[in-house]
């Protein structure tokens, strides 16, 4: 408490110094807060120890880390990105000076279910069955549809995800939730990917992904699909469109359709698949995530 008192002191001399107009009697200060002169004038006077020096460098560190990840990093991950510069330090003194610092990871709502089941619920299988780990790129994708309010009214976010290294390989904003773009985002997935081998795609069982459209541009592919009244089994997709929006679009009063397609621009293309470290890969990006992998396979070939 005394040490505190001693720094608010401090902070009011430099400024009364500062501002010539002001003059701060010092002992009248410390006297009615029942502190002594010699013990203020010591701690000004004290150089930081080598502890403190560290804590001041580990601080603008993790400082740094924070505001290169828009503000989202939580202890996990600024702790990793630190020792991978070369500081060995703990979770949890991280997690305190985080809180020292009044950082805090973004907070994520909880779900909330939006689809409902179509009238073919007992032709639709759930092959995946909960394997969020496959072991090789283009294995499995899974794909949902998720709502962002503007001030022009809703759009609409479909995304379709890699499950191997969680990386969006395409998506569509949409003014409607008409099945022509689920079907244009799997269009784009197939495209960038060019895949020849037949892989699992995974949905919730909203009627846009039941519809006679979503299955001829699923023809060639495995369709996979959530058990009734259980979202957990589309987790990963449903996890990033949580991410997406707690991590950058609620920071945002988004005006219009225009405003939104830029910020869902900017957080995936420049920031989740290319810089966003994440756990299930590694701490690496997903980008950097599959890179190895065909790197690492390249060299097994030879």
């Amino acid at each position: 408490m005394t040490q505190a008192i001693f720094i608010e002191t401090a902070k009011a001399e430099d400024l009364a110094v500062k501002d010539k107009k002001r003059r701060l009697n010092v002992s009248g200060v410390l006297r009615i807060l029942g502190v002594s002169r010699n013990g203020y004038y010591s701690f000004k006077n004290r150089k930081p120890s080598l502890s403190e020096k560290r804590k001041e460098v580990i601080e603008d560190k993790i400082i740094d880390i924070y505001d290169e990840s828009h503000q989202n990093y939580g202890a996990p991950k600024i702790t990793q990105k630190l020792r991978e510069i070369g500081e060995e330090i703990s979770e949890k003194t991280v997690g305190n000076y985080m809180r020292e610092l009044g950082l805090k990871a973004q907070y994520i709502k909880p779900y909330i279910a939006t689809t409902t089941n179509s009238d073919f619920s007992s032709e639709l299988k759930n092959i995946l069955d909960e394997n969020f780990s496959p072991s090789t790129p283009n294995a499995v994708w899974c794909t949902d549809i998720t709502y962002i309010w503007t001030y022009d009214g809703f759009v609409y976010l479909t995304s379709v995800m890699d499950l191997y290294s969680r990386k969006i390989i395409s998506w569509v904003l949409s003014s409607t939730l008409e099945s022509k773009w689920i079907v244009q985002a799997i269009n784009k997935a197939k495209a960038i990917r060019n895949v020849k081998e037949a892989l699992i795609i995974h949905s919730d069982r909203g009627i846009q992904y039941t519809c006679e459209a979503y299955r001829i541009a699923t023809k060639d592919m495995i369709t996979s699909y959530s058990k009734k009244a259980y979202p957990w089994d589309n987790a990963c997709i449903e996890s990033f469109h949580a991410l997406i929006k707690r991590e950058w679009i609620n920071r945002y009063k988004i005006l219009d359709y225009k405003h939104a397609y830029k910020l869902v621009f900017e957080y995936i293309e420049t920031f989740y698949n290319t810089v966003r470290i994440h756990s299930h890969c590694g701490y690496l990006s997903p980008n950097e995530y599959e890179d190895k992998y065909y790197s690492e396979n390249i060299k097994n070939a030879c």
